[in-house]
């Protein structure tokens, strides 16, 4: 009887809301303080269909929304078929800044690409996607 009354309590104290205030919430949460960092023009782009044989530039723009300079730190393309290039020099507050991809659209038909772009805002790649049809 001892040892049911132990755990009716170890399951009570389980279950109860002692653990809902351990990490208090104030103000905007984090993950809104990330966000807010680069505002993105477009997060992704249909393309819609593009010649064989020809490559396709796409261009990403984003503004500084944060209070400080932001820096591109490192820009991944899914592929080898894409190429990037982006704003090398910091973007001031209020400024805009770019990252293009240049994807080689040597097969016909469908695709979908995606570039990874971690700032200095976000150390959480930001993934941006681009698709479309390549037609011979």
């Amino acid at each position: 009887m001892k040892n049911l009354k132990i755990t009716a309590l170890l399951a009570v104290l389980a279950f109860s809301p002692f653990y809902a205030n351990v990490f208090p919430a104030e103000g905007t949460p984090v993950v809104a303080k990330i966000a807010d960092g680069v505002k993105w023009k477009s997060e992704s782009i249909d393309v819609g269909n593009i010649p064989q044989g020809k490559p396709k530039l796409i261009r990403f723009e984003f503004t500084n929304t944060s209070s400080k300079p932001i820096v591109i730190e490192n820009v991944a393309p899914s592929c080898g078929c894409t190429t990037a290039d982006y704003t090398k020099t910091p973007i001031l507050p209020g400024k805009k800044g770019f990252v293009e991809a240049s994807y080689n659209a040597a097969a016909a038909g469908a695709f979908m690409k995606t570039v990874n772009v971690t700032t200095s805002e976000s150390k959480t790649p930001k993934t941006l996607s681009f698709k479309g049809i390549v037609v011979s």
